[in-house]
């Protein structure tokens, strides 16, 4: 394989616009860019959770995770390209399956924190949502991959399970407590 990036500064992003795969040039705020920059942003903070001390099984997931959104953002830089599959949405399921059946039911809403693993893991899951929705806006303009909507969709279910396993290892969960009526 040849060298990806030979040459860091470019310029040719100086004027507000960004260049997809096929050679096209659009508007850095439009829509695929956006999302491109969520899927990044999720990324990096899997990449920051991963650097934390995590059990195995989890890292596993993760580690392979990040591979899969890197190949969501090929797709959005090139358009007629589909990398995932239901095989894929199929994992995480799997994998959501599997943890949460090792965890106690839930009774009230759970608060994002429960030590720096379960609280980096919530934080995960927050911008796997915000990458979710940018996705979905891409896709409003232009059609995206049907399985990689889905799969952010099952990702920020698991890394809600994920966090819950990593806060009651960690710290315990922090659960809501509503104003008491009355």
């Amino acid at each position: 394989m040849g060298n990806r990036v030979s040459k860091v500064v470019t310029r040719t992003g100086d004027t507000g616009t960004s260049g997809l795969a096929d050679g096209s040039r659009h508007p850095k705020t439009d829509a695929r860019f956006v999302a491109m920059g969520d899927l990044d942003e999720l990324n990096c903070q899997l990449g920051l959770l991963l650097a934390l001390e995590l059990p195995t099984r989890f890292a596993h997931a993760l580690t392979t995770i990040q591979q899969r959104l890197f190949d969501i953002g090929g797709e959005l830089a090139y358009p007629a390209h589909h990398a995932l599959s239901d095989v894929q949405v199929e994992q995480l399921e799997t994998w959501i399956e599997t943890f949460n059946s090792e965890l106690p039911p839930l009774k009230e809403f759970v608060l994002p924190g429960g030590g720096s693993l379960g609280a980096q893991a919530h934080l995960a899951r927050a911008v796997a949502r915000r990458a979710e929705r940018s996705l979905w806006v891409a896709h409003e303009q232009a059609p995206c991959n049907p399985a990689s909507l889905r799969y952010l969709n099952r990702l920020s279910d698991l890394l809600f399970v994920i966090a819950r396993h990593l806060a009651r290892a960690h710290g315990g969960e922090v659960l809501w407590q509503p104003i008491p009526r009355g």
